[in-house]
């Protein structure tokens, strides 16, 4: 498989598009030559946020945890692109697979990001196929690491709950959770702004 290494990000920030439960999510990069926008499924950003997270508290020895989002504050955020990002960005993919590593010596996270495609096969039948030859990279620090990590978090806890068990989406009906057997009913408390 080849990369493109496009640099270190100047830019790297997270957005969705549209309301909770038909919301989009891309990463936006830009590196002193380049920029991208990755398309991204919400789990995939959220698996993202989960690696950056274990890695900072490694190679922090701990001084660095995990922010977790509170109520409320996504919507205090600016998840948009910079108003100088380019309309026409030098690449513009979904993502079929997303790969961490953190280089130690430079404290410094090297995200690669591999396009697909859907297609159809040989039989008739529409397949999605990885475009590894497509793949792109870019390095960034870990104080973007752990900004992108918050704002992912916050990002996708600004959507529709999830039960806190099995993360299965809430949508006001009846939940039978499997980590529980469907024995126990999981109950959504709703607070009221007047409350706070």
């Amino acid at each position: 498989m080849s990369t493109r290494d496009l640099g270190t990000a100047e830019v790297l920030v997270v957005e969705a598009l549209g309301q909770p439960g038909q919301r989009r999510f891309r990463l936006f990069a830009r590196t002193r030559a380049y920029s991208a926008l990755l398309w991204a499924e919400k789990e995939q950003l959220l698996n993202l946020s989960l690696v950056i997270d274990r890695i900072l508290a490694q190679a922090s020895e701990g001084r660095v945890l995990r922010i977790e989002a509170r109520a409320g504050e996504a919507d205090r955020e600016n998840f948009t692109l910079p108003d100088d990002f380019p309309g026409l960005p030098d690449y513009d993919f979904q993502v079929g697979q997303l790969r961490l590593n953190f280089e130690s010596e430079r404290n410094t996270f090297v995200l690669a990001a591999v396009p697909f495609q859907v297609a159809e096969n040989e039989r008739g039948e529409i397949q999605p196929y990885l475009q590894a030859d497509d793949a792109l990279s870019l390095q960034f620090s870990m104080e973007q690491a752990q900004e992108l990590a918050r704002r992912i978090t916050l990002l996708a806890g600004s959507g529709r709950p999830v039960c806190p068990l099995c993360h299965a989406v809430l949508d006001g009906g009846p939940h039978t959770c499997a980590r529980q057997n469907g024995h126990r009913e999981v109950i959504q408390i709703l607070r009221d702004e007047s409350d706070e």
